[in-house]
């Protein structure tokens, strides 16, 4: 993004890829050394190819009829997203904190989630989902 841009692009195709699932527009919004951050796994997942992984699979776990954005925060090159969703009967709760590089790439990527609960189910389902997406 350039100097005078700020995040409100990448929020609006991030909303769209979350709305559409399209998996071509979710890779070409990313840097190539992205960095992802798990609520789950300690180290810092990097390059575009293992953020796409995650961030793919976490739209596939967490996304569905129960997953909604309440709010966003926006701010020059980066945004605080907070969501909700439901998985087997447990109420999630959690932000993605996001920042795009100059050329409107999805730079970095936190996700952290609540409660402790929530973050067992969502860690037993990426871990599931992962491997199904590794063949």
């Amino acid at each position: 993004m350039s100097a005078r841009a700020d995040a409100r692009t990448g929020v609006a195709a991030w909303h769209a890829y979350m709305q559409s699932g399209d998996a071509q527009a979710l890779k070409g919004s990313l840097a190539d050394d992205a960095v992802f951050h798990s609520p789950v796994v300690h180290t810092p997942q990097e390059g575009r190819e293992k953020v796409f992984a995650y961030l793919h699979a976490a739209s596939h776990v967490l996304g569905g009829e129960n997953f909604r954005y309440l709010r966003e925060i926006v701010d020059g090159d980066q945004a605080m997203l907070e969501f909700q969703s439901e998985i087997d009967g447990i109420q999630i709760n959690g932000v993605d904190i996001i920042r795009w590089n100059d050329d409107g790439k999805i730079q970095d990527f936190k996700v952290m989630v609540r409660p402790l609960k929530a973050i067992n189910k969502v860690w037993e389902k990426m871990t599931a989902m992962l491997a199904a997406q590794a063949g």
